[in-house]
């Protein structure tokens, strides 16, 4: 070890440097289990469920109690299309993200209802939908045009290509 690491003060400099380099690395890296989104000079990551399926997203988080507050579940459609989502057997509010095929935010729907049947049209042009706990979309400060990194996007269309 170099001698200068040896004092406090630089022992704890460099240890702090080392940690930041390793987590910038790791926001870096795109994985299957988990989404990057940026905006408005913030950036946030989550852990993520895939909802692939007809019965995976029929079943999306119904009857759940709770969520860990930086996780979420992904509605993944192989293609760009008109989508409408509702609260029937959801249990916690959510906030919604629907998301074009390139990783723009198109919609933000805060805190809908649990329990609610009313229709939430997320719009034309939709190929994934992000699912959060309900009021973190607008603490983060996470708006229409945000940007989404994640390992499913065609890397050659994404707005933010893993790296």
């Amino acid at each position: 070890m170099a001698h200068w690491i040896k004092r406090p003060i630089y022992k704890c400099i460099f240890t702090a440097l080392c940690a930041v380099a390793a987590s910038t690395s790791l926001a870096q890296s795109c994985s299957e289990t988990s989404l990057e989104i940026r905006n408005n000079g913030v950036k946030a990551k989550f852990t993520i469920e895939i909802a692939r399926t007809p019965d995976e997203q029929a079943q999306g988080l119904m009857f759940r109690e709770e969520m860990p507050q930086f996780n979420g579940m992904l509605f993944v459609y192989d293609q760009p299309h008109r989508v409408s989502f509702w609260m029937k057997n959801t249990l916690i509010p959510l906030d919604m993200l629907f998301i074009d095929e390139s990783g723009i935010v198109k919609r933000v729907h805060s805190n809908a209802v649990p329990l609610d049947t009313t229709p939430i049209s997320g719009g034309d042009g939709v190929q994934y939908i992000l699912e959060i706990n309900g009021g973190l979309a607008g603490m983060l400060r996470l708006t229409e045009g945000a940007e989404v990194r994640y390992s499913g996007i065609s890397q050659e269309n994404a707005i933010w290509p893993c790296e």
